[in-house]
């Protein structure tokens, strides 16, 4: 039979519990709204809920701006592409031309 570890005791007399320091400490005081407040927090009427409902299904303004805005750029750019397709490709004639006077003109 063995001899008692003194250094196991020693352990053992130095440990504290965890939960018995907490209770010593007190309470702890919470940073946020307590359970009561927060039941007794004041809501919105059933009227109000269906006025926000709605305005959530009409959408909001910005967006709407945003995309009228978005369509006339596109229409705008359409008509460029679309009305200025002739004039670009008379461009692209005269800079055919100019390469092949240089080319003449090198030779």
């Amino acid at each position: 039979k063995g001899k008692w570890d003194n250094r196991v005791m020693f352990y053992i007399l130095d440990y504290m519990n965890p939960i018995a320091m907490a209770r010593s400490r007190g309470p702890i005081q919470s940073s946020g709204p307590t359970i009561p407040d927060y039941l007794n927090r004041p809501r919105p009427t059933w009227e109000e809920v269906k006025e926000q409902l709605e305005e959530e299904k009409k959408g909001s303004k910005t967006l709407k701006n945003m995309n009228e805005n978005w369509k006339k750029e596109l229409e705008k750019h359409r008509e460029k592409l679309l009305g200025g397709s002739e004039s670009s490709s008379k461009k692209k004639k005269k800079k055919k031309k100019k390469k092949k006077k240089k080319k003449k003109k090198k030779e």
